[in-house]
Order: structure tokens, then C-alpha cells, then sequence
């Protein structure tokens, strides 16, 4: 291999990301085939001008994911593919109609499965504790309440903790949406954010357009409020069908689209920024709010944070919701949003369902905001549940049926899989859970009970033979 040009000099952590991207990019292209040797460590620092230490952590990064193995005495090589890519899901049919919502028994079904630890976790996206800066957070966290006072035991009414709010609207401007503190309401988890701003923009008996595939979370708010869903077929790559979208916005009273535009839960889709700006153009044109979830936005596999739809808002109808459960502490339940030209209402309705968050937690992630620990753990998390999401992918090519297709995600940590036609995903978890495994069936992501062959699978758990042997199983 040609020597290329030096990487510019940056941060260690970030140099040997750019590193194993270089080398990464070179096997997709086919320019290092499997089974060929990859340059020596010594010779690829020379190459790139980086250190030893840089290389060997980029080297570690591509086994990891799968892409490259060490032979002993012999130096590394591309790591041959035992089984050839399995192709994308298809996407479901358009829908005419708007239906209730009736998921929430099927979904408290995986979430208690979810909650035994001798079940392996495929079916709830959570990732594994072994993934989170637990250690420093819980230093962080004994600290301030040992030096807060009164102060952490005291409530802290909407729209919430300043350090916090001004930590995230600090991020946000790496997002390219530039918020301020006072746009900022603090939640208890995604969930309330979500749920608050839905209620904030449509009642009992309202039609609210959402992903087909959806998350069944927000089913179950659906559910709760007594509104009707109108599903619009997603691809597995690029999201939403607008096309299909705009035909509904014509033929239907829809109060509100829910989406979740960057890695949805369950397709991985990301859709591009091109679509994002239509979206929001789309709906402004109507006075449609847009309540957009953007849990996985932080972990991208590639180089850049895609923007959020909000990036895109002018008229403040862009409802942004988030939170850190799935990057840093699910148990601290801290999310929040920025609901725009909604912002007195939600945080009317904040106090009046819940009156204010745990301080604490409020305070402990905002503190490891501030300190830059999380942009570090961001890093190490995303090569390590890309990694994760390769070797899933792999087993479920190599153990799986014939006819099995399964999601190729850009991001997030769950893949979306379509067993062979006449296949039943209930069937599945039901069998699976007999054996210690816990899957998601796809008809919890469908007010309509689809996707009757497609189950989702966690990779936020370190690929061990355990979960190996689950996957055999």
C-alpha cells in the first residue's frame, strides 16, 4: 500500500479514530482485500506521522470491530468475512387509515424479561452497564453531595437545573441549532419529553403521523393520551417516506409527526440532511409541530454528529427531545427538550405531571459536562458499539435462516431484522424466552400489530460467547 499523506495533528483520542477510518475506508473500497497483510505498525506511523501507541489503538479499534485480526509473529491482516452481508429489511406499505394504539401489554411483556439477569438482553435497547463511565460518575455524583447542602435535597421546578441546561445548550452548538439555557425544559428520561410535548400539541381523538416501523414508546404515549396513529413507511437507510408523508398531510387532520430522524429505534435509519430540511419545510407549511427524538444522535459511527431536524426550524415548531440514558446513566432518568414556540406549555404541564427532577443527577451530569468527560466517553462508546453492531450483524448472517434480511445502521446500537416470510416474531420470543433470550417481536412497533416476521435485536451488550451462543440458539 502507497504511503498517504500524514494525518493532521490533533488530539490523541480522536488521531487513531481518523487512523482506523483511513484503514477501514481502504478494505470498503476493496483496495486491501481479505487475507491481505496491513502495513506494519511501525511503517503505518511513519506513513501517517503519528505515534506507535496511536496506530496500535486504531489497530485494536478495527479488531474490535471485526475488520482486521492479528496473526502472532506475522503482523495483521484483513479479516476474511465468513459469511457474505445479508440484505436490508424491506420497508412496509403506506397506510390510508389512522388506528388506536393497543401495544402495552406485549411491551411490559419484554420489559420484564428485560429485568431478569440470567435473560440475555436482546430485547430492550439498553446498553450494557460495562459501557458507562459509572466509576467517575458515581465520584462526580458522592462529591457533590457531599459538598451541595441543602441545595441537592431541595427541589429544582421547570424548566430545570441552569448548570445543566447551559452544559446542553453549549453542546447543541456543535449540532449546528445554537440554543440558549431558557429554550431548555430538564425531564425525567426521553420519555417525559416526549410525553409532555405530545400533550402539549394534540388531545384525546387527534391523528399524530409517526414512523412505520416506530419506537413502541411512543406507542405506549400514544396509547396513554388516546389519540390515533397514522404510520408512514420508513426505509431502513433513509428514513421516512416524505412522498407518502405529504400525501397524508393532504388527506388527514394530523396535529402532530413524531420522528426520529437520526439512527431510529428500530431501523437504524439516518435520514439525510436534504430530507430534514423538506421535513421541516413540509410541516411548517401547515402548522404541523414536529416532536423529534434525538437519543442517538451522539452515536454516530462515522466522523460527524449528524444535525438534528431542529437545525432546521424557523418557526419554532420543531419539538427536540433527548436525554442521557443511552450514553452515560439510564438510571439517572435525566433528559430534556426544547420545545420551541411550545415552551410555557410544557413547562406548565412539567410541573403540573411531576413538579421537578432529581437534583443530583441533574447536577452530577451536568458537572461531567462541563469537566469534558463525556466527549472522551462518547469516543470510546461509539467504536465500541459499532463494533458491537458489526459482530451482531455477522453472527446473525451466519446463524440465521436463509431469506433472513437484517438492518445495515450508521449509528445507535440495534439492528432490525426480517426472519423469512411465514416466519412469526412472537413465536420467536416466546421460543426464545424458554432459552434465557429475550427478543422484541416486531408487531410492538406497529399500531397496526405489523412486521409480523421482524423481531429487533440489542447490540448494546459486549459480544461475548455467551451472546454468540444466544444467537446459535
Amino acid at each position: 500500500m502507497q504511503a498517504q499523506a500524514p494525518i493532521e495533528a490533533e488530539d490523541e483520542a480522536h488521531l487513531y479514530d481518523r487512523v482506523a477510518a483511513h484503514i477501514a475506508d481502504l478494505i470498503a473500497r476493496g483496495t486491501l482485500r481479505p487475507g491481505d497483510r496491513i502495513p506494519s505498525v511501525r511503517r503505518l506511523s511513519r506513513q501517517q506521522g503519528v505515534s506507535v501507541a496511536t496506530v496500535l489503538q486504531a489497530y485494536l479499534q478495527l479488531e474490535n470491530r471485526g475488520l482486521i485480526e492479528a496473526r502472532p509473529q506475522s503482523g495483521h491482516y484483513v479479516r476474511a468475512r465468513r459469511v457474505s452481508a445479508l440484505p436490508e429489511p424491506r420497508a412496509a406499505r403506506a397506510c390510508t387509515t389512522a388506528t388506536r394504539v393497543s401495544v402495552k401489554s406485549l411491551v411490559s411483556k419484554v420489559y420484564r424479561a428485560s429485568r431478569d439477569p440470567h435473560i440475555v438482553p436482546f430485547g430492550a435497547a439498553c446498553p450494557s452497564p460495562d459501557l458507562l463511565p459509572t466509576d467517575k460518575l458515581n465520584r462526580i455524583l458522592g462529591a457533590i453531595a457531599r459538598s451541595a447542602g441543602g441545595a441537592g435535597v431541595s427541589y429544582d421546578p421547570p424548566p430545570g437545573l441552569p448548570a445543566l441546561r447551559r452544559q446542553i445548550a453549549r453542546r447543541s452548538v456543535e449540532w449546528g441549532v445554537a440554543l440558549s439555557a431558557d429554550d431548555i425544559v430538564t425531564t425525567v428520561g426521553a420519555m417525559e419529553a416526549l410525553h409532555l410535548c405530545l400533550r402539549a400539541v394534540a388531545r384525546r381523538g387527534d391523528t399524530v403521523a409517526l414512523e412505520s416501523p416506530a419506537y413502541y414508546g411512543l406507542l405506549q404515549l400514544i396509547e396513554s393520551l388516546g389519540i390515533k396513529a397514522l404510520e408512514v413507511p420508513s426505509h431502513p437507510r433513509t428514513g421516512m417516506d416524505l412522498d407518502v408523508l405529504e400525501e397524508m398531510l393532504g388527506r388527514h387532520r394530523i396535529k402532530a409527526c413524531l420522528a426520529i430522524p437520526n439512527f431510529n429505534n428500530p431501523l437504524g435509519s439516518a435520514m439525510p440532511d436534504e430530507a430534514k430540511e423538506r421535513l421541516v419545510a413540509m410541516l411548517a407549511r401547515r402548522e404541523v409541530p414536529l416532536i423529534e427524538d434525538d437519543i442517538y444522535g451522539d452515536l454516530h459511527f462515522g466522523d460527524v454528529r449528524p444535525r438534528p431536524a431542529k437545525a432546521f426550524d424557523r418557526k419554532g415548531l420543531v419539538m427536540l427531545c433527548s436525554s442521557f440514558s443511552k450514553t452515560m446513566a439510564p438510571g439517572y432518568r435525566v433528559g430534556w427538550t426544547a420545545p420551541g414556540r411550545f415552551l410555557d406549555e410544557v413547562e406548565q404541564l412539567k410541573f403540573g405531571q411531576s413538579v421537578a427532577c432529581a437534583t443530583l443527577p441533574q447536577m452530577a451530569i451536568a458537572e461531567f459536562l462541563e469537566i469534558g468527560g463525556y466527549e472522551h466517553h462518547l469516543r470510546t462508546l461509539r467504536r465500541r458499539l459499532a463494533a458491537q453492531v458489526a459482530r451482531m450483524s455477522e453472527a446473525i448472517a451466519e446463524h440465521f435462516p436463509p431469506g433472513t434480511r437484517v438492518s445495515r445502521p450508521a449509528g445507535g446500537f440495534v439492528l432490525w431484522v426480517e426472519l423469512p416470510p411465514g416466519a412469526s416474531a412472537l413465536d420467536v420470543h416466546e421460543r426464545a424466552l424458554e432459552h434465557g433470550i429475550s427478543v422484541a417481536p416486531g408487531p410492538i412497533f406497529s399500531a397496526k400489530h405489523r412486521f409480523s416476521n421482524y423481531i429487533r435485536v440489542n447490540c448494546g451488550y459486549p459480544f461475548t460467547d455467551l451472546i454468540e451462543h444466544a444467537v446459535r440458539t
